[in-house]
């Protein structure tokens, strides 16, 4: 069973120019007339609604946060993936996510399509469900309810990590306060990331738990990233990177990529505590991290992968996901030994997983050898089965063998044109069932 969040309050927008828009903020330096939306919301929540300011002071968020974890329910899952708006002629992104969300009023699916960043992006949310069987089949029917909106008017859906070759000087930020926040403390930065990505978040109770498991996952982020690789393509051209998602989301924001390890919820929430403090941050959002313990409900929030264009690759991805965080949670609880690699080590299986992908090779430092990144990946599979069978992953659990990214940069060397290999990726996309 999932459970859906409460619906989103609709931000009236001010009309503008998509392109005066975004010059406007970069040639004046001010926020003026450039727009966002409000934090990611997968579950059924309780915190501040979309777009808003955060309600409770620093110290307060951070004791709700523990509270939360300490009563939360071990397990649960949610769901968010991140969609391009495309015209169905040019496959051009197109900056109308106002429109669709206005027409979703009232549906089932209003409480779970949301705004991420930019106009020409969508997100929908599976809400939170029991087990990995329920999520799964949630995620078809949000895609379903997704396409179904967009052809109504007009429009197709993208699903790799970026979008080929659309110019991000052409996107528009949406009118949020949350995403105002963004353009003016990042300008650059944010105006850039014209990025599309896959994000699960998992139940874990215990607040130091929680801490344990997000400082286990960091050692596995790049394998997941080898899995996931699905943008090779951005700005017109070949990257040679497998994830050039990564490289412009993950490697310009701050507080972003791979985290420190902590010494429990105290170590955790006292560098919070100190970020706030000296006004790094102004709301919880602003951890970036590719793996975080998320402050609005007590989730481990995993968003190191690229997004999908297959559905079931998608199930799969977010299935491994589910079942390392579970996995990790039941290691913490029978005082198993886990990986806790320094973050230098892990940025080279991370750089790795960038350029090589799934082609490539990890390193394994038990061994100090690099391996078969496919390897990897079959050995994290094997370790959680366990748990894997008791939530409903192991159906889902599987290598493809060429995954998005390997498709695209074969059919590139085969001499098909970018736009041709783009086309194929949103056909994939529409195959739901």
């Amino acid at each position: 069973m999932c459970v859906g969040g409460p619906p989103n309050p609709i931000v009236p927008i001010r009309p503008h120019s998509d392109r005066t828009t975004r010059r406007v903020g970069a040639l004046c330096g001010s926020g003026t007339n450039v727009i966002q939306h409000g934090p990611r919301v997968p579950c059924a929540v309780t915190s501040a609604a979309m777009g808003e300011e955060q309600r409770l002071s620093a110290g307060e968020q951070l004791a709700t946060a523990r509270e939360g974890f300490e009563s939360g329910t071990d397990f649960t899952v949610a769901v968010e993936e991140e969609f391009a708006l495309l015209d169905p002629e040019t496959l051009l992104l197109v900056n109308r996510f106002e429109e669709l969300q206005a027409a979703a009023r009232g549906t089932e699916l209003e409480p779970d399509l949301v705004g991420e960043l930019i106009a020409s992006e969508a997100e929908v949310r599976t809400g939170k469900c029991a087990d990995f069987t329920a999520a799964a089949a949630m995620m078809s029917t949000r895609r379903g309810q997704l396409q179904a909106l967009t052809r109504d008017h007009g429009l197709l859906l993208g699903s790799t990590g970026t979008h080929p070759w659309a110019r991000w000087q052409d996107q528009r930020i949406i009118d949020t306060p949350h995403y105002r926040r963004n353009d003016e403390l990042l300008r650059y930065v944010v105006w850039r990331n014209n990025s599309f990505g896959l994000h699960v978040h998992v139940g874990i109770r215990g607040a130091d738990r929680a801490i344990a498991v997000c400082n286990a996952l960091r050692n596995f982020l790049p394998d997941l990233l080898a899995l996931s690789a699905s943008s090779p393509f951005v700005e017109d051209v070949c990257s040679g990177l497998h994830s050039a998602r990564t490289q412009i989301f993950t490697r310009m924001f701050p507080r972003c990529g791979i985290p420190d390890a902590y010494a429990g919820w105290q170590g955790f929430e006292d560098y919070v505590a100190l970020l706030y403090r000296i006004r790094s941050i102004s709301e919880h959002t602003q951890l970036w991290w590719s793996v975080r313990p998320h402050l609005a409900y007590p989730t481990v929030e995993i968003r190191i992968c690229d997004a999908q264009p297959d559905l079931a690759e998608s199930q799969s991805l977010a299935a491994l996901m589910h079942a390392l965080a579970a996995r990790c949670a039941r290691a913490v609880d029978e005082g198993e030994p886990l990986p806790d690699l320094p973050n230098r080590l892990l940025e080279e299986n991370l750089w790795r997983a960038i350029r090589y992908g799934l082609s490539g090779e990890l390193i394994d430092f038990d061994h100090g050898e690099p391996v078969p990144a496919r390897t990897r990946i079959e050995q994290l599979i094997d370790w959680v089965g366990p748990v894997a069978d008791e939530i409903g992953a192991t159906p889902f659990l599987a290598v493809p063998a060429a995954n998005a990214a390997e498709r695209q940069l074969a059919r590139f060397a085969e001499g098909a044109t970018l736009r041709e290999i783009y086309a194929e990726q949103v056909a994939a996309g529409e195959r739901i069932g």
